[in-house]
């Protein structure tokens, strides 16, 4: 039978009973009805309001998540008249009355919003007893954000990435993965991005000159001027007879080589770790050098998009290779230190941490070696210090030219499916969207 015909039935027979003069029995049985009444009735009404209830917090839920996204960047009365917009689009209930919407947003401990939602809705039979209708409460809230994501790019610019188009797919597969972590921020420093591009030296900014992390001893040496100009080293200068006067350091083209001893790597292996410079120990300077093929200058840290991508837009190939110093500072600029200021890790959230490493060429030359036997050992310490430390290492090694694949870089990669070997530079940016697609998946809203 049909809810509305037995409601009009029920009120039938209230009436009936209303205006029964059949004596006590008639009386007696009118006032036992009452309370069996009183409960159908009540069972009508708040089934009615747990219908319009399952509505109202079906259109929280979609509100709470709709907003999120953007609830970051609003004023907390932009966020409430966003929320009620949202939710009175969704709740087309007009059975409900006096509806009133919340939201507030809370960075704290993660990110999230929480929106709630009141209501009254008419009873039918429960207003024969006094009670005019049902107020409704609800409450959704979506929480995101507790994990923050930080990755360093460590690419290669020496001359090899002029052959096959792979400097250009480098760039567009760079800037695609740059689109793809961006896109994965909720807010700014949801995700930092540092980016290392290497040949022998890495850029390390001429601005920095001034630095008391660096050691000037070899350069003073190779960049001045001699009183007898037919020599153009201070050695030659002065074993010559001749007065050398180094260049002025604000003329030095930002390159630095590999920490470490004057004649190799000393035992404290300062080229495979991120132990601090120190102008107490020259050793874990870094070294300058006028480095002719001196690639763009490395970026700290940053969520700065706009000029990442004018970095990479900028990046041009030339010089050898030495995966080792791009990959060891590709670290430090996680770590901090010399020249990289890493901003403060929030105890609210857990951090992940990623160096992406690209090369289309195995190691020709470093600050002591040109051979790649001897590069790739020291370079393999810095593989596993890295590791040990507790980040994630990609490796990429586009191999266009027929070289072996690299056991090095195999090596490196944290796992069998974080090494990628291509053959061509249109793959570049495949395997870049699939890191990248892994990447965000240590950035999840909840």
């Amino acid at each position: 039978m049909p809810i509305l015909d037995i409601r009009a039935r029920s009120l039938a027979a209230l009436r009936n009973f209303h205006s029964a003069c059949r004596g006590n029995v008639a009386v007696t049985f009118a006032f036992a009805i009452l309370p069996v009444v009183g409960v159908i009735g009540a069972a009508f009404d708040y089934s009615h309001a747990n219908a319009v209830k399952a509505d109202m917090q079906a259109a929280l839920d979609s509100t709470a998540l709709t907003i999120s996204k953007s609830a970051a960047s609003l004023s907390s009365d932009q966020l409430q008249i966003l929320a009620q917009n949202y939710f009175t689009a969704l709740f087309a209930r007009p059975d409900a009355q006096n509806i009133s919407v919340g939201a507030t947003y809370s960075s704290t401990g993660g990110s999230s919003v929480v929106v709630t939602a009141t209501a009254s809705v008419p009873t039918d039979v429960m207003s024969i007893f006094g009670d005019n209708s049902i107020t409704l409460n609800a409450q959704s809230t979506a929480k995101w954000g507790t994990a923050r994501l930080r990755v360093a790019l460590v690419l290669d610019n020496t001359g090899s990435m002029d052959e096959n188009n792979k400097m250009t797919a480098l760039k567009t597969a760079t800037g695609n993965l740059l689109y793809q972590l961006q896109s994965a921020a909720t807010m700014n420093g949801d995700v930092y991005v540092s980016i290392v591009p290497f040949v022998k030296d890495v850029n390390l900014g001429a601005a920095n000159y001034g630095s008391d992390w660096i050691d000037w001893t070899s350069w003073n040496k190779q960049n001045g001027t001699c009183s007898d100009s037919t020599h153009h080293s201070q050695s030659g200068c002065t074993n010559h007879g001749g007065t050398w006067t180094a260049a002025d350091h604000s003329t030095w083209n930002g390159c630095v080589v590999d920490r470490g001893g004057s004649s190799g790597p000393d035992a404290a292996n300062y080229d495979t770790n991120v132990v601090q410079p120190t102008t107490t120990i020259t050793a874990t300077l870094f070294s300058a050098e006028q480095y002719s093929s001196c690639p763009q200058a490395a970026m700290a840290l940053s969520y700065d998009w706009s000029f990442m991508s004018t970095l990479v837009s900028n990046m041009s190939p030339a010089g050898n290779t030495n995966q080792a110093i791009g990959l060891a500072l590709g670290w430090m600029s996680l770590s901090g230190g010399g020249p990289f200021t890493v901003p403060a890790m929030d105890h609210n959230y857990t951090y992940k941490q990623a160096i992406v490493l690209l090369t289309d060429g195995l190691n020709t030359q470093d600050r002591w070696y040109t051979d790649q036997a001897s590069i790739d050992a020291r370079e393999q310490i810095t593989c596993d210090n890295i590791k040990s430390a507790g980040i994630t290492i990609y490796t990429v090694q586009v191999n266009t030219g027929n070289d072996p694949t690299s056991t090095l870089l195999q090596h490196c990669a944290s796992s069998s499916d974080k090494f990628f070997l291509l053959t061509s530079a249109d793959q570049i940016v495949s395997a870049f969207n699939t890191i990248g697609t892994n990447l965000t998946k240590l950035y999840v809203a909840k």
